[in-house]
């Protein structure tokens, strides 16, 4: 008997009415909203202005879906193509599979078209988020539990998860919960992250590569956890080859980057500090009338000149 474990729910829906509400989609929708509440943060006090984060996230997000959603439809395309599968399931995103891969690099392409059409510097804008991605991650993964997937081997850990669904191939028992792995690892890359980036003032996309650098790291082990079926080359989980190549590639920018453009941009988004000027330059009505009042009280208290002469030479004729 075990006597404690995570409970999974017995669905990952509930109807309103005709409205489905899906918990998946409910976790990647508050990760996005993180990511950009804390991008504008931080891009503003890289000297951006309020609400570029989320302009550009306007194309920076749809991207990201749609290269996630071809990531996994690609890599585990049996699961739609095969015989007795459905195709028109690989267009079901909410019922899960969204590769982090492919949702990061045509996200990137997304992100690139809106800052080019602001005139931003795409690696300064990846930076601001790096964060704000980690920790969107970290609440995405929640929508693994929803669904009952991805989970890894079996363990009579306190802190196990309870498997209780049988379809498609799923056996109930106790399990690892790697999505709660992967969850709290992402916190610590978001907070690894926003702490290199004040101590070492990183720029140039690095604080960005630094975030991809470290979540595969993280992303390494928790794979070699997980007992959903995947491809294998030369015995290794595609995802463990793509997190090894990724991190290299990673490393590889910051070590270049460092020695080519050392240092953090000065200026993040073009008229941004102009507009901070002329706003601080500005007198406030309230002030404006202050400093009029001001004025006609000390016209009326300092006498005129012309006048104190003429008072000086009729006092002299006396």
């Amino acid at each position: 008997m075990e006597l404690a474990y995570i409970p999974s729910l017995s669905r990952g829906v509930i109807h309103l009415g005709p409205i489905p509400l899906r918990g998946y989609a409910f976790c990647i929708i508050i990760g996005v909203f993180v990511a950009v509440w804390l991008g504008n943060k931080r891009w503003i006090a890289r000297g951006g202005r309020a609400g570029t984060v989320a302009d550009i996230a306007v194309w920076a997000v749809p991207f990201g879906l749609l290269g996630g959603r071809l990531y996994h439809v690609i890599t585990d395309y049996e699961l739609y193509f095969s015989e007795g599968r459905d195709w028109v399931d690989a267009f079901k995103i909410w019922e899960g599979g969204l590769g982090i891969w492919g949702a990061i690099a045509l996200g990137a392409v997304g992100a690139w078209i809106g800052c080019r059409r602001r005139g931003i510097p795409l690696p300064a804008y990846a930076d601001a988020i790096a964060p704000g991605i980690a920790l969107a991650q970290a609440i995405g993964r929640w929508g693994n539990w929803f669904n009952q997937e991805l989970y890894g081997k079996p363990t009579n850990l306190p802190w196990a998860l309870h498997i209780t669904s049988s379809t498609d191939g799923r056996v109930p028992g106790y399990y690892h919960p790697t999505f709660l792995y992967e969850s709290l690892w992402c916190i610590g890359v978001a907070l690894l992250v926003i702490w290199a980036d004040r101590r070492f003032k990183l720029g140039h996309g690095r604080a960005f590569a630094l975030y991809v650098a470290a979540y595969c790291t993280g992303r390494g082990w928790i794979e070699y956890m997980r007992i959903d079926d995947a491809h294998h080359i030369f015995g290794v989980r595609l995802n463990v080859w793509t997190a090894i190549i990724v991190f290299v590639l990673a490393v590889t920018y910051m070590v270049v980057s460092a020695k080519k453009r050392p240092g953090r941009e000065e200026t993040v988004e073009p008229g941004a500090t102009d507009d901070e000027t002329e706003s601080g330059g500005e007198t406030a009505p309230g002030d404006a009338a202050e400093s009029d009042a001001k004025a006609e009280s000390d016209e009326k208290a300092e006498p005129d000149s012309a006048e104190v002469a003429d008072e000086a030479g009729s006092a002299k004729k006396t």
